[in-house]
């Protein structure tokens, strides 16, 4: 898969405009899947997706798809995950104001019947859903990575060491030696935290 980005003047961040302009060229792939004595071929035809440069609903419109494999329904990509939260204001005080996440504000908060943000992760987002929390906060691994979690790329694990350090948070390193750590939320959501060049 090549990723192809516009050119870095056309590039907006999403924090001014809130947009995620991505482009994205998927060649054309033939894959063959072996699996038991049956050989099962798939052709996938994929051609351009971009993004919209709007704040409407949809992001992302596909030039031209075709896919042979009637098991594949296209898919492009992680679009966001939902983490619960007991409160919301809470929340979003560890999201905003320690890891420095920001909220998209074209994301509708006031149409759904539960209060919640929608925050970026990059060119992705995590939906905070305030609900009461069906998980239990005690009894769960210490180390995160042995619990659901869900896993934001970094560039400086050392900095989000000492910025957890300084603020009381409780983290445990990798278990493989890899730049990872791994800490909860306020509602002990496990969160991996994993350096990328």
């Amino acid at each position: 898969m090549a990723l192809h980005l516009p050119s870095s003047s056309t590039l907006l961040p999403h924090s001014k405009l809130n947009i995620c302009p991505i482009v994205v060229n998927i060649p054309a792939t033939n894959r063959t899947f072996v699996s038991g004595k049956r050989n099962t071929h798939s052709h996938r035809h994929f051609v351009l997706t971009k993004a919209k440069t709007s704040l409407e609903a949809d992001l992302y419109s596909k030039d031209s798809v075709t896919v042979d494999d009637e098991n594949d329904f296209g898919v492009v990509n992680l679009h966001h995950v939902g983490i619960l939260c007991e409160n919301l204001e809470r929340s979003l005080d560890f999201y905003l104001n320690l890891l420095g996440l920001e909220i998209n504000e074209a994301r509708p908060h006031d149409k759904l019947p539960y209060r919640g943000a929608w925050l970026w992760v990059g060119s992705e987002m995590i939906h905070l859903m305030e609900l009461p929390n069906p998980d239990p906060s005690t009894g769960r691994p210490e180390h995160g990575g042995r619990d659901r979690h869900t896993c934001i790329a970094i560039r400086d694990v050392s900095k989000l060491k000492t910025i957890l350090d300084k603020a009381g948070i409780p983290y445990t390193l990798s278990r493989s030696g890899r730049p990872a750590i791994f800490t909860r939320d306020p509602d002990t959501n496990a969160l991996e935290f994993t350096q990328v060049d």
